[in-house]
């Protein structure tokens, strides 16, 4: 095989991403520790205060974090059990039922992102002029929806009228 192949910039950009992100996730993964949650929880709690209402279905939460549909639900049970998140069911379909966040999720996610924010700033944004930022930003997205279409799946419904919050 010609050596040059191992040159090309799309391996080197695939690999660069690869780094950077394990990088970024060990040093995320022990700022969360230090807060009671693990890495997955962190995406859960974000993901539903991001999204209208503090919820998702649980699908539309499974297919913005790549987790199976099981998967979604064992971490769901562990974060229900722990009291930061909560189960309502669907008014519209039966088969369906929303994650919500609770007081006692909302209070642990904003005790962990300022620390969060500063390793972010620190080792990410931090390292990059605004315009490479953006620039970063704009090809993240760009590549995201391409090869995970569902990831903002539910993020822009509104958020059902007759559930009350916890």
């Amino acid at each position: 095989m010609d050596q040059n192949v191992f040159d090309d910039p799309r391996i080197t950009a695939v690999g660069l991403l690869v780094e950077a992100h394990a990088g970024l996730s060990a040093r995320f993964a022990a700022q969360f520790e230090e807060h009671g949650l693990s890495p997955v929880e962190f995406e859960v709690l974000t993901r539903l205060a991001r999204s209208p209402g503090n919820q998702l279905r649980m699908t539309d939460l499974a297919a913005q974090t790549s987790l199976s549909t099981s998967g979604v639900t064992r971490v769901v049970d562990r974060m229900e059990r722990d009291g930061l998140l909560c189960r309502r069911a669907c008014p519209s379909d039966r088969r369906s039922s929303y994650a919500v966040v609770t007081a006692a999720g909302m209070q642990r996610l904003d005790q962990t992102l300022p620390g969060h924010l500063r390793i972010i700033e620190q080792w990410f944004t931090g390292q990059l002029a605004p315009e490479e930022l953006r620039a970063v930003l704009d090809g993240l997205r760009r590549v995201r929806d391409a090869v995970h279409p569902g990831a903002t799946a539910g993020s822009t419904e509104p958020p059902p009228t007759d559930v009350a919050h916890s």
